[in-house]
């Protein structure tokens, strides 16, 4: 026994594995794909981290500064090597209303403690929760991704410096027209076209890297009239500096930062985790869950002290890196340098791309993620789960991520258990071994769904003196299930007869044990070496 505790212990010690290459040897080929796969992702970082940082009502330098040290610590530390991380949409809507109420510093202080509450998560390993989302939550949450990504694109076909910030996100703004319109949706168009053409003519350059340098030396060359880059602010800057958040240290400021710090910690893990489940399947590699849990979080605490916005796992970029090669840790860590480089020394140059290059880049992200076999499997899975599919897209669309999961996980739940209620029933004859008894084969999962069911098996009145319950067929779960026990052999009782039970496995043995319901303690049964029938003690639970 103490051989296997410190077994387990050391298991829960064990050092992640951080190596920038784990499964292969650092070629010239792999660091070339590796660092351009970084750079076409840092191109696509820019605009996103801005457009959000003007959606949670901040300066772009706060976004900008936040996609910077997220990506990097995620790409050092982080539990799935591909994945990117940084500023992004989910966060920033609930991070407006904060902003809008108690200015940027709150904004920086709530960052932190999200961090800190991720590092706990992480540390008590709650990661591994994520395997309780179910696949039909999963392509939800993939396909209402990709329309809000698509969504986003949006706010780029609008003149720039029309949208007005409500307390509440971007909103408004008036849409750009005639010739500069149709100037853009071609470029767009022709991104996409070359993303398309170029893994079937070389692979040398990532395809979206590809797609991003064309269309932005046409732009250049021909000085076409479309927005730009620097059109949306400058992303000019120096290093992020230090900056312990400038809040009071007293208990109102924790109550106010409190419930923003749960729900963005909340988000930012479940859109991760699921992130690094998708990662994994189009990779083929397992990811750390609640190794990716303290990576977020120790982003999460260094940004909030270094005036950044905080962030988590990015869908976009992450399959922007995937598609484009990226498989180790050399990506997402060149992707932030890039980045950095970009806000320090070549800012006036990366103002200049267009944004109809990354919209381009970003709609062939949405046409790959977007899981279009949904729609066959949503004629041939059962009826819930399509059910399912459908809801968690459109709340994921309506509302948030993290909500959208929650009712899924809920509503996916609630169709286990109605299922599991119905197939209890029971089979009746005879006791070979007690003469005159009548045996009960219960079938089927007793708990809080089918507690109710299991009691109108027994025809009390008819029954003769001893009725053994026969187990070997179910299991008792839960309280609910304790109860239902109890009540029959109440019911039994007080008619003048007696309830024995057999065949438990060990732990509904367990689970009786405890609750005091057996009158026999015996570890044979257990074990089916030896069919013991056990008597019940009613009045344990108290109930009626």
């Amino acid at each position: 026994m103490p051989r296997a505790l410190l077994a387990s212990f050391a298991n829960r010690l064990a050092i992640p594995d951080l190596r920038w290459v784990p499964d292969e040897g650092l070629t010239f080929s792999r660091l070339r794909i590796e660092l351009l796969s970084g750079l076409t992702v840092a191109l696509a970082l820019v605009p996103e981290a801005v457009a959000f940082a003007f959606v949670a009502g901040v300066h772009p330098l706060v976004g900008l500064y936040a996609a910077f040290l997220v990506g990097l610590i995620t790409a050092l530390i982080g539990g799935r090597p591909g994945m990117i991380s940084g500023a992004t949409g989910a966060l920033a809507v609930v991070m407006v209303a904060l902003v809008a109420e108690h200015g940027v510093e709150y904004l920086f202080a709530t960052v932190v403690l999200m961090g800190i509450l991720q590092v706990i998560a992480g540390a008590m390993h709650w990661g591994r929760f994520i395997r309780l989302v179910p696949h039909p939550v999963m392509l939800g949450f993939v396909n209402g991704l990709a329309i809000v990504i698509f969504l986003a694109q949006m706010g780029q076909f609008k003149v720039p410096g029309t949208m007005e910030n409500t307390g509440h996100g971007m909103s408004g703004g008036e849409w750009l027209s005639g010739m500069q319109l149709y100037t853009m949706l071609g470029l767009v168009g022709l991104t996409m076209a070359v993303i398309w053409v170029m893994p079937r003519i070389t692979r040398i350059i990532p395809a979206p890297l590809a797609g991003i340098l064309v269309v932005a030396a046409i732009v250049i060359g021909f000085g076409l009239d479309v927005p730009r880059v620097g059109d949306l602010a400058s992303i000019e800057g120096g290093l992020p500096s230090f900056h312990i958040p400038m809040v009071p240290l007293n208990w109102e400021t924790f109550e106010t930062i409190l419930p923003y710090a749960v729900i963005l910690a909340a988000i930012g893990l479940i859109e991760s985790l699921l992130t690094l489940n998708l990662v994994g399947e189009i990779t083929g590699k397992r990811g750390g869950a609640s190794q990716e849990c303290i990576a977020q979080g120790a982003s999460n605490i260094v940004t909030g002290f270094f005036g950044g916005m905080g962030g988590c796992a990015m869908i976009g970029q992450s399959m922007i890196n995937v598609k484009s090669g990226g498989r180790t840790r050399i990506a997402g860590i060149a992707a932030a340098l890039f980045l950095l480089i970009f806000i320090l020394f070549a800012s006036p140059l990366i103002e200049q791309i267009p944004l109809a290059a990354l919209v381009g880049v970003m709609f062939m992200v949405v046409i790959g993620t977007f899981a279009w076999n949904s729609f066959k499997i949503l004629r041939k899975v059962p009826m819930t789960d399509a059910f399912v599919i459908v809801l968690v897209t459109v709340v994921t669309v309506m509302e948030d991520l993290a909500v959208a999961v929650v009712v899924g996980v809920i509503v996916s739940a609630l169709a286990y258990a109605w299922n599991n209620a119905k197939r209890i029933h029971a089979v009746t004859r005879d006791s070979e071994t007690e003469k005159g008894a009548k045996v009960y084969e219960i079938q089927g999962p007793l708990f809080f769904g089918s507690s109710d069911g299991f009691i109108e098996l027994f025809d009390v009145p008819n029954d003769p003196e001893t009725v053994i319950i026969d187990f070997a067929e179910s299991r008792v779960v839960d309280q609910s299930a304790l109860q239902a026990i109890e009540n029959i052999a109440a019911k039994y009782e007080a008619a003048g007869k007696r309830v024995m039970l057999r065949h438990l496995s060990r732990d509904c043995h367990k689970l009786l044990k405890k609750a005091g319901h057996l009158m026999v303690d015996s570890d044979d049964d257990p074990d089916y070496e030896l069919a013991v029938d056990y008597s019940v003690r009613t009045g344990i639970l108290g109930g009626h």
